[in-house]
């Protein structure tokens, strides 16, 4: 089969020739660090580029797509909320810092940056109309986007994916306010919770509309996500995100359906076992990144669960085997991925979120060599 195929019929959970691979986008791909370790591995005279300012993700180049075996194509806005923010040196702290397109001040730490200052902790209901947010209708943002989905559609076999824009609602909320303020403020000043979540709300419809009227008739994903868990539960309680946060998303990804035929990726880090069924309700096709370690997001119990209603993606563990293990346990560890998540359809190879800085080229060539080899079906592991 050719990736597209490939991808469709698992999508639609039934079985393709082989597990797809997924390698890209703003989770589900490689630290620069990892990625030139792995170009001169490989032996190509390639310079890296940031693809995510934030995170110090790798723009990746089609030779490395190739020889790893990988699926997708990724496509993103043409100018994101991070385009053009320099490094600035004047901090007190002496880090490196920029300032993004929302306000949100970033600080760089030895492999990423990290928010250390949220500019809306003080905003009043008043204040929301008069607060400089992104626009949604700013033209350089898609300008040639039509052009190249349309080019890589007709002038490759791969499956697109429309990248996410920004963090979820959720967390862009908190993003802006502070952790602690915004989820004070569900408790304590819930018409300011859910004023300010309906601004959010109506600038990530506005640009998720546009972005879909350039992407929407070649991807066949359209990627999203939230961070609703950490390692050990849930960061947010089922009645805060029921009341706040589900009906949200549930606008969002109706408008997003609407405008496009491919699936709805999701991804959520942690433990979010208790809101899987609340993603099926609001749309959501595609689960991501299925952390292993963390509580409750056993793969196998979620596929039995599950499988019939939802694709999983990821799964593969970044935390301890990729980094710390060998390459057999590497291997070891994408088989019982695959024996556990693979039947049936439904499931897409992938690292249960970016392969970081500190991975052995060798163990990131295992992971991928084991899909091909063991990701083929019908699966006999």
């Amino acid at each position: 089969m050719k990736p597209r195929e490939r991808v469709i019929v698992a999508l639609e959970h039934k079985e393709p020739d082989r597990v797809p691979i997924d390698l890209g986008g703003s989770v589900s791909s490689i630290h620069v660090v990892a990625y030139d370790r792995l170009t001169a591995k490989l032996g190509l005279k390639i310079k890296s580029e940031i693809a995510d300012k934030i995170q110090q993700l790798a723009r990746l180049h089609e030779e490395i797509l190739v020889r790893l075996g990988v699926d997708f194509r990724h496509i993103s806005l043409k100018k994101g909320f991070f385009a053009g923010a320099e490094d600035r040196f004047d901090d007190p702290s002496g880090r490196p810092y920029f300032i993004d397109e929302w306000g949100i001040k970033w600080g760089k730490n030895p492999y990423y940056y990290d928010m250390i200052y949220h500019p809306l902790e003080d905003l009043t209901i008043d204040d929301l109309d008069d607060y400089p947010w992104p626009d949604p209708k700013d033209p350089a943002r898609y300008e040639g986007l039509r052009e190249e989905v349309k080019n890589l559609y007709h002038t490759t076999d791969c499956a697109l994916v429309a990248d996410a824009i920004f963090g979820g609602i959720y967390e862009c909320a908190w993003w802006l306010r502070g952790f602690e303020k915004f989820n004070v403020d569900m408790y304590k000043r819930p018409d300011f919770a859910e004023a300010f979540l309906d601004k959010i709300l109506e600038l990530y419809m506005g640009f998720y509309s546009r972005y879909l009227d350039e992407v929407g008739d070649y991807v066949q994903m359209v990627e999203l996500g939230d961070d609703v868990g950490a390692q050990t539960g849930p960061i947010i309680s089922p009645a805060l995100l029921r009341r706040y946060i589900k009906p949200r998303w549930k606008k969002l990804y109706d408008l997003i359906h609407s405008e496009t035929q491919a699936k709805i990726f999701h991804h959520s880090c942690g433990s979010l076992y208790p809101f899987i069924g609340d993603l099926i309700d609001v749309g959501v096709d595609v689960l991501n990144p299925i952390q292993p370690l963390a509580a409750n997001m056993d793969i196998g119990r979620i596929k039995k669960e599950f499988g019939d209603r939802l694709s999983l993606h990821g799964g593969v563990d970044i935390q301890r085997i990729l980094p710390l293990g060998t390459p057999n346990d590497v291997v070891k560890e994408a088989k019982r991925v695959i024996r556990l998540a693979a039947q049936n359809g439904g499931y897409i190879l992938a690292g249960a979120h970016n392969i970081q800085a500190d991975t052995p080229v060798e163990n990131i060539e295992a992971m991928f060599e084991a899909a091909r080899k063991f990701g083929v079906y019908p699966i006999k592991l």
